[in-house]
C-alpha cells in the first residue's frame, strides 16, 4: 500500500487541497495545504520541469554504482528516519539496468517503471540547494621545504557510539569522542588540535593550510605530489564537533561583505591576511581526518566515487541514501538545473527534509561555480513504481 500526502491526511481526517505548485517549485501562486512535517505527493514525470531535456549523461554510471552497492544489502528496505521503501523491488530493477547500454535507456527505463513523488515539508516544496566541489592542494608524503603543514588521518583513539546500540528506544545518534579516565569525552576541538594535542598519522604534509582547510570543508581533494602525480584524498572521519562555516565567521565580525562570502572570495581573503586568517579558522571546531584512495572520483558517504553534475548530498535522516532523485533548483548564475541525480552523500551543514549539496565536479573551474551557488530549489524522489512506500511520523 502507497502511503502518499493526500492519503495520509485524509485518514487522518483533515481536508487537503494539493495544487500544480506541488509538480514544480517556480510555478505558479499555492492555494492552502494542511501542514504536515514530512510527506511525499505523487506527481507525473510531465510535471517535471524539463524531464525531456535532460540528456541524463553520467546519471548512469552513478546509479549502476549505487545499483552495485545496493545487491550486497540485506535490509527489506531502503530507508531513512522519514521514509521506507522496499528493497527488494529496487534491486530488481537494478538487475534490468545494469544490463542496458547508455545514459539514455537508463533514462527511459526509470521514466517506465519508477514513479516520482515530490517531496513536502510543511505544507511546502521549496529548500535551499548549495554545492561543493572536489579541492586541489600540493602535498609531499614527507616534511620538508615548503611542505609544512600535516593532514592527518584518522587517530587511534576516535571511538564512536550509537545511543539505540544500547537502548532501542534512544535517537538513533552517532556521538564521537575519546576515552580519558575510563569515561567517553568529547574529542579535541581544531584550537586544541593546533596546539598539538593529537596523536594522529600524518598521510600528507601540504605547503598551504587555506587549501588544506578547505579541502576539510568540501571534505576532499586531490594532491599533486612533488613529481607532478595526482593522489585521492577522503574523507575518513570528523571531531564530532558541530561545524561552522568561514563565511558566517568572517560575516558576523565584519571582516568581509555579504557580497564576498563565495569560496573564490573567502580562499583570497584567507591568504591575505596570515595570523588573523588562521584565529578565525580556528573558530570552526570540526575538524576533518583524511585517508588516500585509489578511486575514480571523491568518495561520498555511500562509499562510492562522487559523479559531478549527478550526485548530491541530503540528509540522511530524511532522504534514504541510494535515492534516485529529480532536482530542480538554479546554478550560480541563475541557470536552471533540471536533472537526475543520485542521493549518495551527506554534509554537515545539509540539514533538513528539504536541503541539498549539488557535486560540481573537480578544479578551479568547479571552485568558481561551486562556491557561488545558493538556491532556492526543490526535488522529487523517484521510487519503483512497484515498491512499498512509507512514511513515518
Amino acid at each position: 500500500m502507497v502511503v502518499v500526502f493526500y492519503e495520509k491526511m485524509l485518514k487522518k481526517g483533515l481536508v487537503v487541497l494539493v495544487v500544480a505548485f506541488l509538480a514544480s517549485c517556480s510555478s505558479g501562486e499555492k492555494e492552502d495545504v494542511v501542514s504536515s512535517a514530512f510527506d511525499l505527493h505523487k506527481v507525473e514525470f510531465s510535471q517535471l520541469k524539463n524531464w525531456n531535456e535532460d540528456d541524463a549523461v553520467g546519471f548512469g554510471k552513478a546509479l549502476r554504482d549505487v545499483c552495485i552497492k545496493l545487491q550486497r544489502q540485506t535490509s527489506p528496505y531502503l530507508g531513512s528516519e522519514k521514509i521506507n521503501y522496499s528493497l527488494s523491488s529496487y534491486k530488481k530493477h537494478c538487475q534490468n539496468i545494469l544490463e542496458l547500454h547508455d545514459d539514455t535507456e537508463v533514462k527511459s527505463y526509470i521514466g517506465q517503471y519508477f514513479q516520482p513523488y515530490a517531496v513536502v515539508v510543511d505544507g511546502d516544496v521549496k529548500g535551499k540547494f548549495t554545492s561543493y566541489y572536489e579541492a586541489t592542494l600540493r602535498a609531499s608524503y614527507t616534511r620538508g621545504g615548503k611542505y609544512q603543514y600535516p593532514i592527518y588521518g584518522k587517530p587511534k583513539d576516535l571511538v564512536e557510539i550509537n545511543l539505540r546500540d544500547f537502548d532501542s528506544s534512544l535517537p538513533n545518534m552517532r556521538l564521537v569522542g575519546r576515552v580519558k579516565d575510563g569515561k567517553m569525552v568529547k574529542y579535541y576541538t581544531r584550537q586544541e588540535i593546533d596546539e598539538g594535542k593529537l596523536e594522529a598519522p600524518v598521510i600528507l604534509w601540504g605547503d598551504d593550510p587555506v587549501d588544506i582547510y578547505i579541502m576539510q570543508i568540501q571534505g576532499a581533494g586531490v594532491a599533486t605530489l612533488p613529481d607532478g602525480k595526482e593522489i585521492r584524498v577522503a574523507y575518513a572521519d570528523n571531531n564530532g564537533h558541530k561545524f561552522k562555516g568561514i563565511g558566517s565567521i568572517l560575516l558576523e565580525k565584519g571582516l568581509i561583505k555579504s557580497g564576498d562570502a563565495s569560496m573564490p572570495k573567502i580562499r583570497e581573503w584567507l591568504r591575505e591576511n596570515g595570523e588573523t586568517a588562521k584565529k578565525n579558522m580556528l573558530l570552526n571546531d570540526r575538524f576533518i581526518f583524511h585517508k588516500i584512495v585509489d578511486a575514480e572520483g571523491p568518495i561520498g558517504a555511500m562509499g562510492l566515487p562522487l559523479v559531478a553534475g549527478r550526485s548530491l548530498a541530503v540528509d540522511k535522516h530524511y532522504i534514504p541514501l541510494g535515492s534516485i532523485m529529480w532536482l530542480e533548483t538554479t546554478g550560480p548564475d541563475g541557470e536552471p538545473i533540471n536533472k537526475l541525480v543520485m542521493a549518495e552523500d551527506v554534509g554537515s551543514a545539509i540539514k533538513g527534509g528539504i536541503r541539498g549539496d549539488y557535486f560540481w565536479g573537480h578544479g578551479e573551474e568547479a571552485l568558481e561555480s561551486a562556491g557561488r551557488m545558493n538556491s532556492e530549489g526543490c526535488y522529487f524522489i523517484l521510487i519503483p513504481n512497484d515498491a512499498e512506500v512509507k512514511i513515518n511520523d
